[in-house]
């Protein structure tokens, strides 16, 4: 297969590839317009980046299409080297690194797919090597409208490729289900002491992303068997959620454990204001009391974070949008100085931004632009990168260094 060369643009003006205003995935419409109120809990509030200037590399990169998707969502490489790819509709499926596609994998739960809702995240279990266990994440219908849900399944593989779910399990529901096709969040990490974490859109709803009774617009922190960690930090809260780990989130398409521990996430701001967030336990991310973002409809400025320390400010905010999605803490080597960078993918962007953490501080050092919308990024085995491209024929790409 013929591979591409793209060199790096340079110059901010070149990179900037994005919608003037709206971080939304398709922009299911304004979100309501806050009603303030700030939390008591004491976080420590990093100060934000708002609208960072790139300072591109001069690294070239080749890029080699290996298979088609339909509205592909996320993916997931196996210890074998092959692929899981989940298709927003319902479908997922089994891929390899020369672009073969398996039919869809059998046994998931019903899916309600429609906008920004259907199959989203795929996670590898940590013991997947004497379980086979795969986690998945998508929207469900129910009672009120729709909701995000996590569960998990045994993965058997034929010889002839196919492959089947068994002893699946749903694990989480988010709650309430409301109605409406947007900010679903969905995104799965596993932490190093075997903890699963999960991001939960805020349903468009805004303020309940405040409210600690309701699952809207929170990360959720649980043990691999479903139950509640005892430590999580509003265990005993009188009317909290016992699985919540943050709040004050709207819609978080990113979530990842860096190599040293630490929990990073990325999300969607209003008009303006994507952020990248260091996860702390209990922490309040303001949303939709405060934002780096503006309302909709030219409705003016959100309060800023900078108006209230009890809100866990973003290491960096853009404006304009780059509409993050998956995102990666890179730790191979093949691409010369990016190890330890986070790597999220842009849909608004269209292409790659690299973010450098340095203690509690970040910056964007670099994009990649690729000319589509991408809605996922992966690191393979061997240190290339793999992307998906967002859309009806969005396309599975292998990236590599020239």
């Amino acid at each position: 297969m013929r591979a591409r060369a793209l060199a790096l643009v340079t110059g901010a003006a070149t990179l900037v590839l994005l919608a003037s205003c709206g971080g939304d995935d398709d922009d299911g419409g304004p979100s309501p317009v806050p009603s303030p109120t700030a939390s008591s809990l004491p976080v420590p509030a990093p100060t934000p980046s708002p609208s960072p200037t790139p300072t591109p590399t001069t690294t070239a990169v080749s890029r080699s299409v290996v298979a088609t998707f339909d509205n592909p969502w996320a993916m997931a490489f196996l210890p074998d080297g092959r692929l899981l790819v989940t298709e927003k509709g319902g479908a997922l499926r089994l891929a390899t690194v020369t672009g073969a596609v398996s039919a869809p994998i059998s046994g998931l739960p019903a899916v309600a797919a429609g906008g920004q809702s259907g199959l989203l995240d795929v996670a590898v279990d940590p013991a997947y090597a004497s379980n086979r266990r795969i986690w998945w994440s998508y929207s469900e219908a129910g009672s009120g409208g729709k909701g995000t849900a996590l569960a998990r399944g045994t993965l058997t593989i034929a010889s002839d490729g196919g492959a089947t779910l068994s002893d699946v399990a749903v694990i989480w529901r988010q709650t309430p289900k409301v109605s409406g096709d947007g900010h679903f969040g969905g995104r799965i990490a596993f932490s190093p002491d075997n903890k699963v974490f999960l991001t939960a859109g805020e349903r468009q709803q805004g303020s309940p992303a405040q409210d600690l009774s309701v699952t809207l617009g929170k990360v959720i922190r649980l043990n691999l068997d479903g139950s509640i960690p005892s430590d999580n930090p509003f265990v005993g809260t009188a009317g909290a959620r016992s699985e919540i780990w943050s709040y004050g989130h709207r819609n978080p398409y990113g979530l990842v454990f860096a190599s040293d521990g630490r929990l990073f996430e990325s999300e969607m701001g209003p008009a303006g204001g994507d952020e990248f967030n260091l996860v702390m336990r209990g922490a309040n991310y303001g949303w939709d009391a405060v934002s780096e973002g503006d309302r909709y409809n030219n409705a003016g400025a959100y309060p800023r974070h900078s108006t209230n320390t009890a809100f866990a400010a973003p290491l960096v905010a853009w404006t304009p949008v780059i509409s993050p999605s998956g995102m990666i803490h890179y730790t191979g080597t093949r691409f010369d100085g990016w190890t330890g960078d986070f790597v999220l993918a842009g849909l608004s962007a269209q292409g790659l931004v690299r973010v450098r953490v340095s203690g509690t501080t970040a910056r964007e050092v670099a994009r990649l632009p690729l000319q589509a919308r991408i809605r996922e990024v992966e690191q393979g085995p061997d240190g290339a990168i793999w992307v998906l491209e967002d859309g009806a024929a969005g396309r599975l790409i292998r990236l590599d260094p020239v």
